[in-house]
């Protein structure tokens, strides 16, 4: 997932209102750029902009240095007793090199065969190069390495083995370093190409010496009585104790340094949140109570009955759409938990009220669905509802255009296309943005701009875990629907290696030939030549051969046309099979599909697991989910696939997600670009979160300007934060 601080407001806060003050100016050292440091040329400053820089900021400062945290350590004292190596285990080791391997296959590992004392061991490296391997690693030589250390191979034949070393040192280098208290223990730091660890190394301690040399200018933003019960370091204190480390403990998430530097970032964050919603409550927006006469004859035409987790987010969301506030809500509801209807009748209250409402959603595939869905609804309170993607062209779209500005389209369900600058309306009562982790921010912000007073919902069937509603979401108002409908079946999920595909492939024969219908899943569209996997091509072709025209397949690069008739065929029954990639992970609905396949599932998330999984067990035969997974399984693939087996509520997975796999992965922010936590680690500092945002509020209810001495040290704790340059981010909220 895919998770903007604030994700669907309306325009609203340009970042020079962030926050509504000057910010307090500190140490210039700290805050010059890297490349003033004596020894970074241009070349060392561009590797470290690459690894430290921020595009809204500028280039990496010396304080950024400061804020980049090691991942790791390597102990001087070394282990070169393999008797006491235990698997899964973080190690030093010092190898003697015997040979190298390189793979006779493309998808085939590199290995490197070495020594530990006289027990064998081997290093294992995917899409190796050959030249770097043999240079850093010379057959003959010995070398310090650090990884996770595992066992490969079955009984007499399992050898100890490192796959991707984190750290290769020449053991000569490591006994020069100075004998001086922290030496022993050398800091790893996450690094990029171009950058060493020896470089890393000393221009941080170079930040440091000079953070040391102006930590008089640096006033303690902290409450002190706050600092002292927690047992916490200052700043300074802190930071020197995590980049020169006594022991091992110095560097975790659980130590008094890291904690206290976690905290200073989650109250910046959520100072940040807090400042940029009053600006957001200082505007207008409109009462839309509408007069519940096409709400009651589409309740009165439903099939089913509400359940109660969807009566009581109607009612949360009637209520804000009557007040004369803008109305920002985040509806999460697990997979199937019906948020669509939720959805639809708030669209029916603006319309009721004289406005119109739209929709939209990530893909075409999922716009229609939910145009169909939609349709159906709103049919019998005659709403008109038309749909927009990016296939409308010439005529009928400029048709549809006019009906939509004239006020016709009561309600439009469309893509990023709704947000075009041609697309007008003629008053936008609500914008309904579903699975809105899917879109930019300048997309969230382009749509909302379609009315200035405009209210907004953001739906997500991926739930997302309360730690990170509260950081990323700030003050947003939360609806859940944690209650699946009346006779929604459950789904046995079962687990099997990729060494049983042939009985896999017979059974799904035997279900085809039974009339149910299945999805295949691959994490790829076509062959890669760095992953050693299997796509959805090279599967569709093999099931093709087995199944003939009975396996259709639809990926995110087909045409939309394609994908529209791939779709459209599974849905008729015209194609039993469908292989597919996670372009049909939300919202796709075929109650006739029964089983669903998914191919490397050690590869994705927990929660994307679930999505998929959600794909079936729509209609009223049993279904089931079969992970299936290639070995070796890691231990951490291994937990998030019993995990899933064992439970089918996504509010539980989403939080054992969080667990297993850290907010940066859950949220998507390493892939977006969006603002991650450095310091902070939203499963070990969940309750410092909660605090942090008490303390903000507090803060700004008592000086909200932040003009008393510690408001304006909080006004250096924003900068040395960054959270002006986060606020770009809020603009649409």
């Amino acid at each position: 997932m895919d998770v903007a601080k604030d994700d669907a407001l309306s325009k609203s806060v340009e970042v020079a209102d962030i926050p509504c003050f000057e910010i307090t100016d500190g140490p210039d050292p700290l805050f010059s750029a890297v490349s003033t440091i004596r020894g970074i040329g241009p070349k060392l400053a561009e590797a470290f902009g690459r690894l430290l820089g921020n595009g809204l900021r500028g280039p990496a400062r010396r304080l950024d240095l400061l804020l980049h945290l090691p991942h790791g350590l390597l102990d001087h004292n070394l282990n070169d007793d393999p008797r006491t190596l235990v698997e899964g285990k973080r190690v030093t080791l010092d190898i003697s090199i015997v040979a190298h391997r390189p793979p006779y296959q493309r998808r085939q590992p590199y290995r490197i065969d070495c020594l530990l004392g006289d027990e064998p061991l081997q290093l294992v490296f995917f899409q190796g190069r050959r030249n770097y391997l043999q240079d850093q690693l010379p057959v003959g030589k010995t070398r310090v390495i650090s990884g996770t250390i595992g066992r490969y191979g079955k009984g007499k034949n399992q050898i100890w083995q490192v796959v991707h070393p984190e750290f290769v040192a020449i053991p000569k280098a490591l006994s020069a370093s100075e004998p001086q208290k922290g030496q022993w223990l050398q800091p790893v730091y996450p690094s990029t190409q171009g950058l060493t660890q020896r470089v890393l190394q000393s221009r941080i301690r170079t930040a440091l010496d000079d953070l040391e040399l102006h930590a008089a200018l640096l006033p303690e933003w902290q409450d002190p009585s706050w600092i002292e019960r927690q047992g916490w370091p200052s700043l300074t204190e802190a930071l020197r104790q995590i980049h020169t480390p006594t022991q091992s403990d110095d560097i975790l998430p659980t130590s008094k340094a890291r904690a206290r530097l976690a905290y200073d970032e989650l109250l910046a964050s959520q100072l940040t949140l807090s400042l940029t919603r009053r600006k957001t409550q200082e505007r207008d927006g409109k009462a839309r109570k509408g007069d519940g006469r096409l709400r009651r004859q589409v309740i009165d035409g439903l099939p089913f009955t509400l359940t109660a987790a969807q009566e009581q987010a109607i009612v949360e969301i009637n209520q804000d759409l009557a007040k004369p506030a803008k109305m920002l809500r985040l509806l999460q509801g697990d997979v199937g938990s019906g948020k669509t209807v939720v959805a639809a009748l708030a669209m029916l209250q603006v319309i009721e009220a004289g406005s119109q409402a739209a929709l939209m959603a990530p893909t075409d595939v999922l716009v229609r669905q939910h145009g169909n869905a939609l349709y159906e609804l709103l049919r019998p309170a005659g709403v008109t509802v038309a749909l927009l993607t990016g296939r409308e062209s010439g005529t009928s779209r400029r048709d549809l255009l006019m009906r939509l500005a004239s006020g016709e389209i009561q309600a439009i369900i469309g893509t990023h296309a709704l947000f075009q600058d041609d697309v007008a309306f003629c008053e936008l009562g609500l914008a309904v943005i579903d699975e809105q982790h899917r879109f930019g921010v300048d997309q969230r912000i382009a749509l909302a701009e379609k009315s200035p007073h405009s209210d907004v919902l953001v739906m997500t069937a991926t739930p997302i875990p309360r730690t990170l509603v509260l950081s990323f979401y700030g003050d947003v108002e939360l609806s859940e629907i944690r209650q699946k409908p009346i006779g929604r079946k459950s789904i046995a999920t079962r687990a099997a290696p990729k060494s049983k595909l042939d009985q896999v492939i017979e059974a799904v024969g035997r279900a085809i030939e039974e009339g149910d219908q299945i999805y295949w899943i691959c994490p790829l569209v076509s062959p890669s030549d760095e992953l050693n996997l299997t796509s959805a091509e090279e599967r569709h072709e093999s099931l093709k051969a087995a199944f003939g025209a009975k396996v259709g397949l639809v990926h995110g690069q087909m045409a939309s046309t394609e994908k529209d008739a791939a779709m459209q065929a599974f849905s008729s029954g015209e194609t039993r099979l469908l292989v597919a990639t996670t372009v049909i992970e939300v919202g796709v609905d075929v109650a006739n599909a029964t089983a669903i396949v998914i191919e490397h599932a050690e590869r994705f998330g927990l929660a994307q697991l679930h999505q998929l999984r959600g794909r079936v067990g729509r209609g009223d035969k049993p279904s089931s989910c079969l992970l299936l997974y290639a070995e070796p399984l890691s231990q951490l693939a291994r937990q998030r696939l019993d995990v899933l087996r064992k439970s089918e509520d996504g509010f539980f997975l989403a939080e054992e997600d969080l667990r297993l796999r850290g907010p940066g992965e859950v949220l998507g922010t390493k892939q977006s670009g969006i603002p991650s936590f450095r310091l902070a680690d939203l499963v070990e500092h969940a309750g410092l979160l909660a605090t942090a945002r008490d303390d903000a509020r507090l803060v700004l209810a008592r000086d909200p300007e932040l003009k008393s001495p510690r408001g304006q040290a909080l006004r250096l704790l924003l900068r040395w934060h960054d959270e002006a340059t986060v606020a770009s981010y809020l603009r649409s909220g």
